[in-house]
């Protein structure tokens, strides 16, 4: 197990003067590898920071970003919810004022391997990656990281993720709870309370009607587009009349009435489809982008930091000799190469909404790549008793979002943000972690 050594505590690990907005409190942080299977060779990369205020009354948080294939230091991390942000130009780090680390320890791991940092000595365990042998290394990486910072193993644990970690996250958490409820004793106890999570449809559950699966995917993003003006009438008529979405395999029809939704989004960007599209080009100096707070080429920014030597140094990210692979935030080959083997996590979310856990799910409502319609649908078809009506909660005044309570399960919506809630909402979402993190209701008075 490599690594696990601070950068300075207080500064960015750059390896120069961080150029960062002053934070109210010194910012403690660790990173390095753990090894998750020593035959192989497979180690996976995390960055974690310690609480800013009462870190030893604080839960540890575990963030996992999706693709699947995408790193959640260059997104979750550095340009999302941690406490350094890549600046524009990926020229250093600033401080974030809605970092998650004010509300819980906050712990990013990059997986699977092949993401980011994370590696393999063995080629082959790259075209083995699926959804069971993600968890399992996940798994394995929190048995071991609690070996070298047993002071969290009391705290109350959490996870929270975005994008295919909407598969990720359940997923591990129920190999948790599995792990903790057998009577072997084999087994090291993980304090898991719940998990707050972006949720991802995939397929049908097992046992269940076909309504909760896909259709309600792709369904939900048809009506999305249709209904958001991005698409005519007459498209959302045709592929409504020869799609049925309920199976892998489209007819022809559907999968030339689909092509054409998706080529509507070629000029915007289906991820935020009110937010500006980067147009910078891969030689393009990364200067001047942006507008209002938020600018859209932040992973060619993350790219470029994370790819410099001393931040490499800084991070204890070189400990593989003579490796050079280019850090990217997301891994196509990996994208192309995932074996999807656990189809919907829907009775994942049943088993642990019985065994109490505590469970949300949040959605930005500007995203067309997996819309808040579609999501809705799928809450609805869980069959739980619902305890209280959707409604607005607040923020600084102003409605931040909606949200809607179940029996064991709560909905949130977060206005105008995309499918990267903390980026383009980042004051809201700090509410929303922090109401999630305190057992409370989201705030329903101005």
């Amino acid at each position: 197990m490599a690594g696990g050594r601070p950068p300075r505590p207080g500064v960015p690990p750059s390896g120069q003067s961080s150029g960062a907005a002053p934070s109210p409190a010194p910012i403690s942080q660790y990173s390095g590898f753990i090894t998750v299977d020593r035959e192989s060779g497979r180690a996976l990369f995390y960055w974690f920071f310690v609480a800013q205020t009462l870190p030893s009354r604080r839960p540890l948080l575990l963030w996992l970003n999706g693709g699947p294939g995408c790193s959640s230091v260059g997104y979750g991390a550095a340009v999302e919810l941690g406490p350094l942000r890549v600046k524009r130009d990926g020229n250093g780090l600033e401080f974030n004022r809605y970092a998650w680390n004010q509300e819980a320890n906050l712990l990013f791991l990059e997986s699977p391997v092949g993401v980011g940092f994370s590696y393999t000595n063995t080629s082959s365990d790259l075209n083995k990656l699926n959804d069971e042998l993600v968890a399992e290394d996940a798994y394995e990486f929190l048995v071991n990281w609690y070996e070298r910072f047993p002071q969290y193993k009391s705290h109350d644990f959490y996870i929270s993720g975005e994008s295919y970690a909407g598969h990720y996250v359940p997923q591990l958490a129920e190999l948790i709870y599995d792990r903790n409820e057998d009577s072997s004793g084999k087994f090291p106890r993980i304090n898991l309370r719940g998990f707050i999570n972006w949720v991802l449809i995939y397929g049908p559950s097992p046992g269940r009607k076909p309504r909760n699966g896909r259709l309600l995917r792709f369904q939900g993003l048809l009506e999305f587009a249709w209904s958001h003006t991005v698409i005519s009438d007459e498209l959302f008529r045709l592929a409504s009349r020869v799609c049925d979405f309920r199976h892998y395999r489209w007819p022809s029809e559907c999968s030339v009435a689909m092509d054409r939704v998706f080529r509507q989004y070629r000029e915007i960007d289906i991820y935020n489809i009110y937010a500006p599209k980067c147009t910078l080009m891969p030689s393009s100096p990364t200067t001047r982008m942006g507008a209002g707070g938020y600018d859209p080429c932040f992973s060619a920014y993350a790219e470029e930091y994370f790819n410099r030597a001393e931040v490499r140094r800084s991070l204890h990210a070189d400990a593989i000799a003579g490796d050079n692979r280019r850090w990217k935030v997301c891994s196509d080959s990996i994208l192309r190469n995932y074996n999807y083997t656990v189809l919907s996590v829907t009775h994942i979310y049943l088993k642990l909404i019985s065994a109490g856990m505590r469970i949300w799910v949040y959605s930005g409502d500007a995203d067309g790549r997996v819309p808040v319609i579609g999501t809705r649908y799928w809450v609805e078809s869980l069959g739980l008793p619902l305890r209280a009506q959707w409604r607005p909660w607040y923020h600084r005044g102003q409605v931040g979002g909606r949200f809607a309570e179940y029996e064991g399960l709560t909905v949130a919506t977060v206005r105008g943000a995309g499918h990267l809630v903390p980026l383009n909402k980042p004051r809201e979402s700090l509410v929303v972690i922090n109401s999630y993190l305190s057992g409370l209701q989201l705030p329903i008075r101005r």
